[in-house]
């Protein structure tokens, strides 16, 4: 291969990463994989492959352009934290006007994709959550740690964007599931701004409950939201969404969630948050898996 063939396969490839970066692929992906079981759990609702990955291109193209949005309004912070200042607009591999162009592309996509496949309902409720999460929440990380509790509510909406996929009139199960979703990001979003709390006050984002940053107070809160996940995660079986093997394991589940934020108010450290984190992680497949399953059987 030539040096001029070389060199173009190597942008084409950096190029790729670049947009790969862009849309935050993998917290997409995660975001997307909420959605899509929310709609199989829709009662009714039958497995099929066609809907499912109409369903995952659509969230993927909203949820990447609400992430470059977000890179795009934070490209000076991003590059003053360690953590994002290899993000391709932060870097200056990418242009704001390339990724703005992007984001609005990727959104008119998938707001189509869902709107003509499913319904125009959860079209919509995508659409509010971009907005929520691009032009609401993001600014509001510097003004005020209220901003988390903002940013939940994009951040669970795409259970509801599921959900209204194969329900539309919005039954009690789609808000049951966004509930769910939304308790469960109050200790994973403080846990992770426990752990990057220095980079985030270098760019100054105000995350953490607490005016003091690493406090008591901030972990006692993280408890009580864990505490709050605990009568949530009896609903669907309450309505009757799944049956006594998934009650039992968001019970579990929650508990565990539980335990990991009393041991950052015990150790007040940042592995203890790191457990936060990454219980928190597994939390969340494991709660909607099991949902799933214990439906489908």
């Amino acid at each position: 291969m030539e040096d001029g063939q070389v060199s173009m396969a190597s942008g084409i490839k950096q190029k790729l990463k670049d947009y790969q970066q862009l849309m935050k692929f993998t917290l997409s992906f995660t975001v997307v994989f909420s959605s899509v079981v929310c709609y199989l759990l829709v009662p009714g609702i039958a497995f099929d492959i066609i809907s499912v990955l109409l369903l995952f291109a659509g969230g993927l193209l909203v949820t990447g352009a609400a992430n470059a949005i977000n890179q795009v309004a934070e490209k000076d912070t991003d590059a003053l934290m360690k953590r994002t200042a290899s993000r391709p607009v932060a870097s200056g591999r990418m242009s704001p006007d390339e990724a703005s162009t992007f984001a609005v592309i990727a959104a008119v996509f998938g707001m189509f994709i869902i709107g003509l496949w499913f319904n125009w309902v959860a079209a919509l409720i995508s659409g509010f959550s971009l907005f929520l999460y691009g032009y609401v929440y993001t600014p509001l990380k510097k003004v005020h740690s209220i901003s988390v509790l903002v940013g939940a509510i994009p951040g669970a909406l795409p259970c509801l964007i599921g959900w209204a996929a194969g329900d539309p009139e919005l039954g009690p199960g789609g808000w049951i599931l966004f509930l769910l979703q939304f308790f469960w990001q109050f200790p994973h979003f403080w846990a992770i701004a426990w752990i990057s709390h220095e980079d985030y006050t270098k760019a100054g984002f105000r995350m953490l409950p607490s005016a003091g940053g690493q406090t008591k107070f901030a972990a006692v809160q993280s408890i009580l939201y864990a505490i709050l996940l605990i009568p949530i995660g009896v609903l669907p079986w309450a309505f009757g969404m799944t049956g006594l093997i998934s009650l039992v394991i968001v019970g579990v589940s929650n508990l565990i969630m539980l335990w990991f934020c009393v041991k950052l108010f015990r150790d007040m450290d940042i592995k203890a948050a790191r457990g936060v984190m990454f219980g928190s992680y597994i939390y969340l497949p494991v709660v909607l898996l099991s949902l799933l399953a214990d439906k489908l059987n």
